[in-house]
């Protein structure tokens, strides 16, 4: 496509800012690199390639060296890295929206050298964006440019230059270019620009809030290092994590000293989580080697580093009468460290069951692997299962004992009610029908005058039939029972 004066390789404003934006935050890579990280669409390398050009011009970016990569056909061959110079990492601030102290440096010296670090951690950026691949209609030319890779289900020999080439499709990525930062100093003392000793450098810095991600630490392990040295770097993170500074509250008198309390510098960085513990540490093992060997690598450090994330086992009682034992693990000193494999990554997405939390059972989903399901909440759960249960089974033990009573309460009345139909009736009084006699605990005053017992009468009775044998009898008989029948004289 033919150029003008000022942009003689005919790139257009939209490639050079994502050539930008891309080298802004990766720091150095290849045309077909920053292919695949910002427009997997297009069939050819040549339209970023043509865009480095044109901002080389302008003497935005340049080229200090080059990197090998086997192609798609298996052959190894040689590409250009580019590089951001001083006022190209302006622009690229500019593009980014990021203030200049934030951009580092423009890894000249990293792309003199081959940058083979630096080109795993842009592979690997890539893949967790995983940039959808917009089809594109490709431009007429003056010299046709070769295809990058074959158009999915295009027939050989056909023209597929009227019409969009179709794409292969790519699992869901996370975050956008903007998300991430490269080589971001992570101070355990001093400050952001001038660290202490022995502060992490991390490769990569993932921030996607919106993904329910606030930040997440990327570590690129090409296979140079040895596990101990690798594994040393989890010591430093933590040591960072613990790191706090004083953070002014709000007072509601603008006149009043505010008060200060510690809180963590990287929430004061990148804000909270929204869970317990520290942001995850991730590690991705970009070297391929066969599976034996990358279970030993993966173990080899997990081994080593299990001071830092197994967390603090805490145990209690399930109750106060039982010797039962639960408990959870307390995660909040803990740095939650996942590990995957750069293949997976590009296959399955960041969002595919592709990471293994270090104290976890198998490969998980990153929603699952940055779950703690032995902590505190799942230990309240179970708690509240148990004290429900224990609930339940105290209310069946008092409906029992309920019943029990009631139970106990019939048996005794029919035992009662069988007792007093089986009682003889008491004995009556042949003359007036009452009670033949009184009852042993009143006193009834006529047992005294009264005749003898006869087994028939009672008291009364017996004092109404006797027949009295003088004046002073009958005035006792009329004064006692009443009886009239013998009149005054």
């Amino acid at each position: 496509m033919g150029g003008t004066k000022r942009r003689p390789y005919g790139s257009t404003a939209k490639t050079r800012q994502m050539v930008l934006a891309a080298l802004g935050v990766v720091k150095v890579a290849t045309a077909e690199q920053i292919r695949q990280l910002m427009c997997p669409g297009t069939a050819s390398a040549q339209t970023v390639r043509n865009g480095c050009l044109d901002l080389g011009r302008d003497g935005l970016v340049e080229s200090l060296g080059s990197a090998s990569r086997t192609n798609a056909a298996g052959n190894l061959v040689s590409e250009k890295l580019w590089n951001l110079t001083g006022p190209g990492l302006e622009a690229a601030a500019a593009v980014l929206d990021r203030p200049v102290r934030e951009m580092g440096g423009t890894a000249r010296g990293a792309a003199r050298s081959g940058a083979k670090h630096a080109v795993k951690v842009t592979d690997t950026i890539t893949a967790f964006l995983q940039t959808p691949p917009e089809p594109t209609r490709p431009v007429p030319r003056k010299r046709p440019q070769p295809a990058t890779s074959t158009p999915t289900g295009a027939p050989a020999g056909d023209d597929t230059s009227a019409a969009p080439a179709a794409v292969p499709e790519r699992p869901q990525g996370l975050g956008q270019i903007s998300s991430w930062a490269t080589e971001v100093v992570l101070p355990v003392s001093g400050t952001l620009t001038t660290p202490g000793k022995n502060s992490p450098r991390a490769d990569a810095v993932l921030t996607a809030p919106e993904a329910g991600l606030p930040v997440m630490l990327v570590e690129v392990d090409n296979g140079t290092e040895n596990p101990v040295v690798l594994s040393s770097k989890a010591a430093r993170y933590r040591e960072f994590f613990r790191r706090t500074v004083k953070q002014p509250a709000p007072s509601p008198n603008p006149y009043a000293r505010p008060a200060e309390k510690p809180v963590p510098m990287w929430e004061t960085l990148y804000g909270p989580l929204g869970r317990e513990g520290y942001p995850p540490l991730a590690i991705v093992f970009t070297k391929q080697v066969g599976p034996t060997a990358m279970n030993n690598r993966i173990n080899s450090v997990m081994r080593l580093t299990k001071a830092h994330w197994a967390g603090q086992y805490c145990e209690f009682a399930t109750s106060y009468s039982s010797d039962k034992r639960d408990g959870y693990t307390d995660y909040t000193d803990a740095v939650p460290i996942l590990v995957t494999t750069l293949d997976r990554l590009r296959e399955h997405g960041p969002l595919g069951p592709v990471w293994f939390r270090f104290g976890h059972p198998t490969w998980q989903s990153l929603a699952d692997a940055l779950d703690n399901p032995d902590d505190e909440r799942a230990f309240k759960t179970r708690q509240r299962r148990r004290d429900q249960l224990r609930k339940q089974q105290l209310e069946q033990e008092d409906q029992q004992r309920e019943r029990e009573r009631q139970e106990a309460r019939e048996r005794w009345a029919a035992q009662e009610a069988a007792v007093e139909a089986a009682r003889e009736p008491d004995p009556v009084c042949q003359e007036c029908h009452g009670p033949l006699e009184s009852s042993p605990f009143e006193y009834d005053p006529r047992e005294e005058g009264a005749p003898p017992a006869d087994g028939v009468h009672c008291a009364g009775c017996r004092i109404q039939l006797a027949e009295p044998t003088g004046r002073f009898g009958r005035v006792i008989r009329r004064l006692v029972t009443g009886d009239e029948r013998y009149p005054r004289r």
